[in-house]
């Protein structure tokens, strides 16, 4: 089961985590040596196509912070970087030579115009 801390349930939470994003995040904690560790998610930047997030792993969440959990991965989110994450989903592919953490869902932006050239 997926909660926070302060007991939102799974269809309460603003994201959700897949199986493989939990089990693929705890492997690399264990082989890290961090096992008790969590992931923290992060506003990185914003730019005319929305915000940018990135992940790392932290030891401990900081005041403030939502805890989700997932089979026993903790996920560490500060409440401003958690309200932007609405809808969204971590998730992990592993597509060819590439794989990764990708957050997906949410709503795009409206403001990119046809000359935003963080776009693609």
């Amino acid at each position: 089961m997926t909660s926070f801390d302060s007991g939102v349930s799974e269809e309460d939470s603003v994201i959700k985590i897949s199986d493989i994003a939990a089990e693929k995040a705890k492997e690399i904690l264990t082989a890290e040596g961090k096992d008790s560790w969590g992931l923290r998610i992060y506003l990185a930047e914003g730019g005319c196509c929305g915000p940018s997030y990135g992940m790392d792993i932290d030891e401990r969440p900081a005041d403030g912070d939502e805890v989700l959990e997932k089979d026993g991965l903790r996920v560490f989110i500060d409440q401003s970087t958690s309200q932007k994450l609405s809808g969204m989903e971590i998730d992990f592919i592993a597509d060819g030579e590439r794989q990764g953490f990708v957050i997906t869902g949410g709503q795009p932006s409206s403001s990119c115009g046809s000359g935003c050239s963080s776009c693609g």
